[in-house]
C-alpha cells in the first residue's frame, strides 16, 4: 500500500501558489513517486499558515512538509509573517519539514538569524524549478523514512546465508521439522526466527559500540524525539534509569526523588550507592491513586539540598499525570542540579500539539522512554535521550554496557527503528484518531450510568491543585463505584466474557490505555461490553476501605548498605494473625513493592513503623490482584528481611 504524502504550499501570492503547486504535482505524475506525494495549496497567508497546519481535513493527517513563500524583494511584512509562521509551525508540529521560498541570498541570512532551526531548506523564487523542488522535497521525505538498521537486518535475512553462529536455533532449524517443538516454528515465523542473529554479523553494527546501521538510527531517533543524542535500549527503561544514575551518581552523591518513583530509580540509589533524599508525593485517597510530588515540595528541597546532584521526576504517572516541568527544571538548574525525567508513559508526546510539550522541551537534561508503551516498539524497546550539555558518553556507554547483553535481540532494534519511522511519518494522523477514541470513550461510557471516566479534577489530589498538572487523555480511569462490582469482578468479567484485558486497576478504578494501535472496532466492542455490564444493573457494594498508602519515614542507612547485608527474615504476620509488632523500628533489606504500579512501600534502609506493616497485611487482604514484590516465601508465610542488631550497629549512619 503506497502512503500518501502531503505538501502545503504557503503564499499570499495566488498566481505564484498554483503555479507551484501544479508545477510539483506535474513533477509527481512524470517521475518516480514512491511515497505519493501531492502538492496543495494552501489558501491564506504566511500569518496564518500555522493554523492552517492544524485545520481539519485530509491534508492534515497525511502532511508531511510545508513550502512558505517569504514573498518578493522588499516583501516587508509578509517576509517577517513568514519567519514567524515558519517557527510557529515547527513549534506546533516538529515532525514537519519546512521549506522556505526566498528571493535571494540575503534573505536567506535574515530567515536564517530568525529562525535557523526550524528551516530544512531554501528554495529561490526567480528559478521556478518545479522538478527540482519535487526532487528536494521526495528526497527529504525518503531521508526522514528510511530505517537504516531496519533495512539492512531485513536485507540480511532475505540473503537466507548459512548459520555457523550463535544462536543455537541456527535460523530455526532446531524447530522446523520437530515432532516436539515445530509448532512453535509455526507460531513464530520464519521471519522472526531468521532475524534473531549474533554479534558475529559485523553488517548489522554493534549495540555496545555502534559506529554502523545502530548509530545511524539512533542518530535519526535524536532528530525525532528532539534530543542531542539518543540511544536503544532492549532492556526496557527499567535499565535505562540504572543506566543513567550510575553515569552521574558516585557513591554518596545525593539525589532527589519522587518516593513513588517505578521501583527501577530504587534499584538504581542501590547500585549507584547514592544518598537519596525522598519526596512524598500527593496521593488521592479517595481512589488510591499516586500524583505528583507537590511544587512547594520540590521547591523547598531544592532550596535546602542545594548540594544534590540530580533530581528525578516521573511525568506523566501511570495514570496520566503531568507535571508543569518547565518551571521545576529552571529551578533545579539554577541551583546546578541535572534533571532526570523517567517519561516512560509518556514517549508518545512529541508528535502530537495537545500533548506536549515534552520534558526534553522543557529543558530535562535526560528523558527515558517506554517507546513500546504507546507507540509501536516491541515489549522491552526503549529509548534513552541526552540533551545534557556536560554529557560524558565515554562514561555513559561503560555503563550502559555494563547493563546491556553481548547479545541482544536485534528484531527489538528493528522495532524502536520502525517505531521511529512510523512517529515521524504517521505519529500525528494516529494520535489524533487516538485522542478522538479517547473522547467518544468518555461520553459513551459515563452515558452507561454505571461507569464514569474521572476527569483531570477528580484525579488531582488537593495538595496539588494550583501546580499546572496536566493529563494525558490517552489513559482512561474509570470510576465503577456505581456498577455494583469489585474490581477484580469486572476484570475478570471483562477478560471472561468479553476477552477485554484492561491495564491495571484500584479497589474502585479500572485504567484502560489507549494507544496508536487503538482501532474502531477495539473501541465498540469495548463500549458494547460496558454498557452489558451496566444494564446488569447489580445492586451497590460496599467497598472495603483501601489502606491509605504511607508516608516515608526515614532513612537509617544508605539503601546500598542495607540490601548488601545478610539481614534476618522476619514473618508480616504474627501467630495471632496480626500484623507483626516486631517489626515496627527494624530496618528494611529490600524494596517491598505492590506492583501494579511499581512503587515501593518500602526501600533498603528504611525505618519501619506499625502503620507500613499494617498497611501491608490490609493490601495483601483487601487487593488480590496486587502481587508484593520483595517479601520472601518462607516455610508458606511471608517474610521481611531486615537488618540484624549488630549489622545495624557496624553500618555507619545516614
Amino acid at each position: 500500500m503506497q502512503p500518501a504524502t502531503h505538501v502545503l504550499v504557503v503564499s499570499a501570492d495566488e498566481e505564484w501558489r498554483a503555479q507551484v503547486v501544479q508545477g510539483l504535482n506535474a513533477a509527481a505524475a512524470r517521475l518516480p513517486n514512491p511515497f505519493g506525494l501531492v502538492a496543495v495549496g494552501c489558501p491564506c497567508d504566511a500569518a496564518s499558515a500555522a493554523e492552517a497546519v492544524l485545520a481539519t481535513g485530509p491534508t492534515q493527517a497525511d502532511l508531511q512538509a510545508v513550502v512558505i513563500d517569504h514573498g518578493p524583494r522588499g516583501a516587508g511584512a509578509q517576509g517577517a509573517q513568514a519567519v514567524l509562521a515558519a517557527q510557529r509551525i515547527i513549534d506546533l508540529r516538529p515532525e514537519l519539514s519546512l521549506y522556505m521560498v526566498l528571493e535571494d541570498d540575503a534573505d536567506k541570512l535574515l530567515v536564517e538569524q530568525l529562525a535557523s532551526n526550524a528551516v530544512d531548506g531554501y528554495f529561490f523564487r526567480g528559478e521556478q524549478d518545479h522538478t527540482g523542488w519535487f526532487r528536494i522535497l521526495a528526497a527529504e521525505i525518503a531521508e526522514k523514512a528510511e530505517t537504516p538498521f531496519y533495512d539492512a537486518l531485513k536485507d540480511y535475512v532475505a540473503q537466507a546465508k548459512d548459520s555457523w553462529h550463535t544462536p543455537g536455533h541456527a535460523g530455526g532449524d532446531s524447530f522446523r521439522g520437530s515432532p516436539w517443538v515445530g509448532d512453535f516454528y509455526d507460531f513464530v515465523g520464519e521471519e522472526m526466527l531468521r532475524a534473531d542473529l549474533s554479534v558475529s554479523v559485523p553488517e548489522l553494527d554493534s549495540l555496545l559500540h555502534p559506529t554502523g546501521v545502530i548509530a545511524q538510527a539512533q542518530k535519526r531517533a535524536a532528530k525525532a524525539f528532539g534530543a542531542r543524542a539518543t540511544f536503544f535500549a532492549t532492556n526496557g527503561t527499567s535499565t535505562s534509569n540504572k543506566v543513567i544514575f550510575q553515569t552521574l551518581l558516585a557513591p554518596g552523591d545525593k539525589l532527589l526523588l519522587d518516593r513513588n518513583c517505578h521501583k527501577s530509580v530504587h534499584h538504581g540509589v542501590i547500585l549507584s550507592g547514592a544518598r537519596p533524599v525522598y519526596l512524598d508525593s500527593s496521593v488521592n485517597r479517595h481512589y488510591g491513586i499516586f500524583g505528583p510530588v507537590p511544587k512547594a515540595t520540590l521547591e523547598r528541597a531544592i532550596a535546602e539540598h542545594a548540594d544534590a546532584k540530580v533530581l528525578i521526576l516521573t511525568s506523566c504517572t501511570y495514570d496520566g499525570l503531568r507535571y508543569d516541568l518547565k518551571p521545576i527544571i529552571a529551578m533545579a538548574h539554577a541551583a546546578g542540579i541535572k534533571v532526570i525525567v523517567d517519561e516512560a508513559w509518556y514517549g508518545h508526546a512529541r508528535f502530537h500539539p495537545e500533548l506536549r510539550p515534552t520534558a526534553l522541551e522543557c529543558g530535562a537534561d535526560y528523558a527515558t522512554q517506554s517507546t513500546h508503551k504507546v507507540l509501536s516498539a516491541f515489549s522491552q524497546a526503549s529509548m534513552i535521550h541526552v540533551n545534557d550539555p556536560g554529557f560524558d558518553e565515554h562514561l555513559f556507554r561503560e555503563n550502559f554496557n555494563m547493563h546491556t547483553s553481548t547479545s541482544p535481540q536485534y528484531t527489538l532494534i528493528a522495532s524502536l527503528d520502525v517505531a521511529r519511522r512510523q512517529a515521524v511519518m504517521e505519529g500525528y494522523r494516529l494520535l489524533d484518531r487516538c485522542l478522538k477514541y479517547a473522547f467518544e470513550l468518555r461520553e459513551k461510557i459515563n452515558a452507561t450510568g454505571a461507569f464514569r471516566v474521572l476527569e483531570l479534577d477528580d484525579l488531582l489530589p488537593e495538595e496539588v491543585r494550583g501546580d499546572g498538572i496536566r493529563l494525558d487523555p490517552t489513559k482512561l480511569t474509570i470510576d465503577i463505584s456505581a456498577s455494583g462490582y469489585s474490581a477484580d469482578e469486572l476484570r475478570a468479567e471483562l477478560i471472561g466474557r468479553y476477552n477485554i484485558q484492561v491495564e491495571k486497576n484500584t479497589h474502585n478504578t479500572l485504567t484502560l490505555l489507549l494507544t496508536i494501535g487503538t482501532t474502531r472496532s477495539k473501541v465498540s466492542r469495548l463500549f458494547d461490553a460496558m454498557l452489558r455490564l451496566a444494564k446488569e444493573k447489580r445492586p451497590p457494594r460496599v467497598y472495603h476501605r483501601v489502606p491509605e498508602a504511607p508516608r516515608f519515614t526515614e532513612l537509617a542507612c544508605l539503601p546500598r548498605d542495607a540490601f548488601y547485608e545478610a539481614g534476618e527474615r522476619l514473618p508480616l504476620i504474627d501467630e495471632q494473625g496480626q500484623p507483626n509488632a516486631s517489626l515496627a523500628g527494624r530496618i528494611c533489606c529490600d524494596q517491598i513493592v505492590p506492583y501494579p504500579p511499581g512503587i515501593p512501600v518500602l526501600v533498603p534502609g528504611q525505618v519501619i513503623d506499625p502503620v507500613i506493616v499494617s498497611y501491608l497485611v490490609r493490601l495483601l487482604q483487601t487487593q488480590k490482584s496486587i502481587d508484593l514484590h520483595g517479601l520472601a516465601l518462607v516455610d508458606g508465610e511471608l517474610h521481611l528481611r531486615v537488618l540484624k542488631p549488630e549489622e545495624r550497629a557496624a553500618l555507619p549512619a545516614r
